[in-house]
Parts: structure tokens; C-alpha cells; sequence
């Protein structure tokens, strides 16, 4: 039994280390994103366009701490 699971391991490393690389890559993006639209945000917070910025900030910080979860 133990030839067969180390056999499998071997064949599935590489699999799982594509979808390993594949989710931090989702997240990584995912929290650039989230940053982006916090500091975009709190830009319009500041302005005149406040009623745009909070939503848009709200957005960014769930996602952002969603990624980082």
C-alpha cells in the first residue's frame, strides 16, 4: 500500500502544485484589486463624490480582507 500512495503522490505533484500556484496568483490579484479600490475609494471620499467613494471603499475592503482570509 505504501507504493501505491507514494506513486500517487508523485503523479499528483504536479497537478497540485499548478492549482497552488493558480490560487495565490486569484488571491494576489484579487487583493491589488481590493487595495485599488480602497485607495480610489477614499479618493472620491475626500471629494465631492463622496456618495460614489464610500460604496467603492466598502467594496475594496471586503474583498481585500475576503483574499486575505
Amino acid at each position: 500500500m505504501t507504493l501505491i500512495a507514494t506513486l500517487w503522490f508523485a503523479v499528483s505533484l504536479p497537478f497540485r502544485l499548478l492549482f497552488w500556484a493558480v490560487a495565490w496568483l486569484g488571491r494576489l490579484t484579487a487583493v491589488v484589486l481590493g487595495f485599488t479600490l480602497m485607495v480610489l475609494g477614499m479618493a472620491l471620499w475626500a471629494g465631492p463624490l463622496f456618495f460614489v467613494g464610500i460604496p467603492l471603499f466598502l467594496v475594496g475592503l471586503l474583498l481585500t480582507l475576503r483574499c486575505l482570509d
